[in-house]
């Protein structure tokens, strides 16, 4: 692992939401942003399918209910945590439209601002 600790930093709305969270999970997904930012993968992420490398998923269950955090690596030396949200898909297994489109939003406006498509 790194020795310097990259920045973390919430976009958008996604710190207010994660705080909204379980304190158990705001805990063990802390614990697991804590391990991004040392350089290393915690064993709760998994990569986000269709945004390209770098782009992960933080998942906790808790007492039956889904809770994720997307984030990613691939600007600079930062993580930053594009969306925080309790998972209440209808439809099996597949992410709602809407967290997903909020997502690729909050990945695109983070990329334009470092000046990268």
């Amino acid at each position: 692992m790194a020795e310097k600790r990259k920045l973390l930093y919430w976009e958008g709305s996604s710190k207010k939401d994660f705080k909204a969270f379980p304190v158990p999970v705001q805990k063990d997904m802390g614990v697991a942003l804590f391990i991004v930012q040392l350089g290393g993968t915690p064993d709760s992420a998994k990569s986000w399918k269709g945004l390209g490398s770098r782009v992960y998923e933080l998942v906790e269950d808790h007492r039956g209910d889904a809770f994720r955090a997307v984030y990613t690596v691939q600007i600079g030396d930062a993580v930053h945590v594009l969306h925080a949200f309790q998972k209440k898909s209808k439809s099996g297994i597949a992410t709602p439209q809407p967290d997903v489109e909020l997502i690729e939003k909050r990945l695109k406006a983070v990329l334009a601002r470092y000046g990268r498509s």
